[in-house]
């Protein structure tokens, strides 16, 4: 690590100083951002009917096809805890800095809409989006709660990324570019092991881009980050946009 960062000495000028510097920030946040939603981690245990089955076998194109109306039973039960989920202080930190720096972008690897719902509106979804529907056959999108594809006729899935499939081609594109084009790149609530999502704060070191981690826990990623902030989003997200907005709170 280039510049360790220690929860004594986190905020140091160093810090400030880029935060305030940075005209074209990205925020990257995985799965850690949302848990302090409610939202449970994909790989978390499941609770009720679903605890005996595997997610990992059910997020899964060939799961839908042998099984389609116990893969849709299990994302409608998904949907029901995203909806009861709020958006938390960080959610709405990073609203915040957007409506100051419009050139902000978010790149989430969630699909819970949480961004959006806190005010978000440059929100680049790596996996989709969970409360969209689209064809299985020719990708097309649905708002639910339609039972089949109005192009095609095709049975309707969750508008996700599921293990064996490729992320959205444009999604993916715009998301490296923004990151090499960043002058500041946070990494927030991500294990920085999914890939090709992972690759994306490495692309920004590569580049010569200023990386912030915060995370309760190292990463792989913590040795070689400019500041590491161990903690959580909804403590470390509304202390820096106030150092960016420079008001003592947003």
């Amino acid at each position: 690590m280039r510049e360790r960062d220690v929860a004594s000495e986190a905020m140091n000028q160093h810090l400030v100083t880029r935060l305030r510097a940075a005209r074209r920030p990205v925020v990257l946040t995985g799965a850690g951002m949302s848990a302090e939603s409610g939202v449970p981690t994909f790989r978390e245990a499941q609770s009720g009917l679903w605890a005996r089955f595997d997610p990992m076998e059910l997020a899964t194109p060939e799961a839908f096809e042998r099984h389609p109306q116990r893969v849709l039973d299990w994302y409608a039960w998904r949907r029901e805890l995203v909806a009861r989920a709020k958006p938390h202080a960080g959610h709405r930190a990073l609203a915040h800095w957007e409506a100051a720096n419009p050139a902000l972008w978010v790149i989430t690897q969630n699909v819970d809409g949480m961004h959006q719902r806190a005010g978000s509106h440059r929100v680049v979804e790596l996996h989709g989006r969970i409360d969209r529907d689209r064809c299985h056959h020719c990708a097309a999108v649905a708002e639910p709660p339609a039972k089949a594809c109005a192009r095609c006729g095709g049975p309707l899935r969750p508008d996700v990324v599921w293990f064996g499939e490729m992320l959205p081609e444009q999604a993916l594109r715009q998301a490296f570019q923004a990151v090499v084009e960043a002058d500041l790149v946070l990494s927030v609530g991500t294990s920085t092991l999914v890939q090709p999502a992972a690759s994306l704060p490495e692309e920004a070191l590569a580049a010569g881009v200023p990386v912030v981690e915060i995370n309760p826990e190292a990463t792989p990623l913590s040795d070689r980050v400019d500041h590491w902030l161990p903690g959580t989003a909804s403590a470390w997200l509304p202390r820096l946009v106030a150092v960016v907005t420079r008001e003592s709170q947003y």
